[in-house]
């Protein structure tokens, strides 16, 4: 009777399933955010599409987790990358860009490469995750007519 209890509760251990599901989004996060980071220092802008298809098929699972992965992942290389460079520069190139686009603050401009730079890494991500599902295994039958 013991061992009956005990095979019901490791058949039904839900939050070990969530955990799961979490430890892929955190591995596919990072990984995403270093590549990106690293293929955004010699490549264009579209360069990070790259690590977001191929992580985005590999470990995401569902389609929101893997746009919202993609999106925060490239879209906080980026942020990074210019907050780098509105330190190292003492904040003089994104104050001027903030006044040229009439934003009022250097910190808006980086909140606005926030989001350009994520939604790259989220389309990426988000269709590395369908072309996995497309070529998931359906088995259909055709019709004999």
């Amino acid at each position: 009777m013991i061992q009956r209890q005990v095979f019901k509760l490791t058949k039904t251990n839900r939050p070990h399933h969530y955990f799961r599901n979490t430890d892929f989004f955190m591995k596919a996060f990072f990984a995403i955010l270093f590549f990106s980071w690293i293929i955004s220092l010699y490549m264009p802008w579209w360069g990070v599409f790259i690590p977001a298809l191929i992580f985005g098929a590999w470990l995401l699972n569902r389609s929101s987790s893997a746009f919202f992965t993609g999106f925060l992942a490239v879209g906080l290389a980026w942020f990074f990358q210019a907050l780098y460079i509105h330190i190292a520069n003492d904040g003089i190139l994104s104050t001027r860009i903030a006044e040229m686009m009439g934003l009022g603050s250097a910190w808006m401009v980086l909140m606005i490469t926030f989001l350009i730079g994520g939604i790259p890494g989220g389309l990426g991500a988000l269709m590395g995750y369908l072309f996995k599902a497309g070529f998931r295994a359906t088995s259909v039958t055709p019709q004999a007519s």
